[in-house]
Formats: C-alpha cells, sequence, structure tokens
C-alpha cells in the first residue's frame, strides 16, 4: 500500500484527489495539508511514501516545502501538480529535489502511475522531456538569468569516484538521452548502460535520473541551449 499526503490549497481538489486515490486498491490518504508550512510539519508525522505537492499557497509555498522535507532526509519522495506547462517554477522544483511533475489535467490513471513510478524510485518525467523542460526553462529566462541557474561549474569531488565511462553517461543523461539512445551512442547493451546509469546515481548521491541531471546542468557539464530567433534587421 501506497501511502500518500495530499496538499493544495483548495478543499475541493483535495476532497477529489483522495476519492481517487482512495479508489485504488494500492495507494491511501494517510493526511492533507492546505499549504506549504503544513505540509512540512505532516509529512515529518506521518513520514509518506509520496507527498502530492501543489506548488500553489500562501506562505511557505511548494517549492520551500519540496526543499524542506527533501533536506529532512525522509523517505517521502514529492511528485508536483503544476497549473502550466514547462515554466521556470517547474525547473525549481525538481531542483529542490521533487522526484517529478504532472499537468493538474491529467488523466486519473495518470496520475495514479506517476505515483506508483515515484514511490518505486523512479522519476516520472521522461528523460526527453527532462531535457525539453530545462532547454524551454532557459529559452523563456534569457541568458542572463540563465547564467544566474547555472554560474560557472566547479570541482565536485562526487566527478572524482567516476570513472571515464561513467562520467561520459552522466553527460548523456544530462542531454536528456534515453538508455536505448546512449546504448547506440556507446556501443552498449542496454542492461550494461542501467548498470552505469545506477552506478553514476549511486555515486553522485542523485535520488533518481532527474537528480543526476540537474547535477550535471550545475557542474556545467552540460548546459541549456537557447533557440530564441535573433531579432532580424530594422525596418528602414
Amino acid at each position: 500500500m501506497i501511502s500518500v499526503l495530499v496538499v493544495d490549497a483548495q478543499p475541493l481538489h483535495r476532497f477529489g484527489f483522495r476519492v481517487l486515490l482512495e479508489s485504488s486498491p494500492d495507494t491511501e490518504v494517510v493526511g492533507e495539508a492546505e499549504n506549504g508550512a503544513e505540509a512540512v510539519r505532516r509529512a515529518a508525522e506521518l513520514r509518506p511514501d509520496v507527498v502530492l505537492m501543489d506548488l500553489r499557497g500562501p506562505g511557505v509555498d511548494g517549492i520551500e516545502a519540496t526543499r524542506r522535507i527533501v533536506a529532512a532526509g525522509g523517505r517521502s519522495r514529492i511528485l508536483v501538480l503544476t497549473t502550466s506547462g514547462v515554466d521556470r517554477h517547474a525547473f525549481a522544483v525538481l531542483r529542490a529535489g521533487a522526484s517529478g511533475f504532472l499537468h493538474e489535467d491529467t488523466r486519473p490513471e495518470e496520475l495514479l502511475a506517476g505515483i506508483r513510478a515515484v514511490a518505486a524510485g523512479d522519476a516520472v518525467i521522461s528523460p526527453a522531456l527532462t531535457r525539453r523542460l530545462l532547454d524551454t526553462v532557459a529559452d523563456q529566462l534569457g541568458d542572463d538569468l540563465c547564467d544566474d541557474l547555472w554560474p560557472p561549474g566547479q570541482a565536485d569531488p562526487r566527478l572524482d569516484s567516476l570513472t571515464g565511462r561513467e562520467r561520459e553517461i552522466l553527460v548523456a543523461v544530462g542531454h536528456g538521452l534515453t538508455n536505448g539512445e546512449i546504448a547506440r551512442r556507446f556501443t552498449l547493451s542496454e542492461s550494461t548502460v542501467k548498470t552505469h546509469v545506477g552506478r553514476v546515481l549511486a555515486k553522485i548521491g542523485a535520488r533518481d535520473r532527474i537528480q543526476a541531471v540537474i547535477f550535471a546542468y550545475d557542474l556545467r557539464l552540460t548546459r541549456p541551449v537557447l533557440t530564441r530567433a535573433r531579432p532580424g534587421p530594422r525596418r528602414p
């Protein structure tokens, strides 16, 4: 049974999530919270497998609540529900330690599948979507803010623990490649790639693939590609 803490500012939304989750044989709602501060307290008290997090709310928002819950070192994993598609808040909450995010308009079966995936230790967002997310954020923020988010890379002792092949795998993960694409690039079997990815995650202390992508970007092993069109010539 997967225990879930539902965090949402709207009582009607919390009720709807409770009805859905309690209708599934493998999920149960162990508590609710209406804001980030309450979510942090309830997560520490209840130790749920998954926190279904709303980014909105007064006071402590979902991003800060996610950061505090993850920093506490408990077992709870965060699945964020967002009202918009790909935006700067989505990246911020992933960087804070969330294991993925879904749009609030997602179908019930997709939400349940996401909760199961997060509870099992997987990332909800696919590698390709992770890459698109980061590139889109960079495109929206612009060069100056992008430099603020990805400052010049610094040495990190965790990199020294990686073999040459493992570092190549980390960079490939940072570029959003799937295991199959990595296997074809380096002429490896997918099972070998999966083993390498697992070792990389363990050595850099990443909870999942998404956190490995964030790690690679933070150290400038890879970086978003800005795709904005350059302004055309001025008209006379």
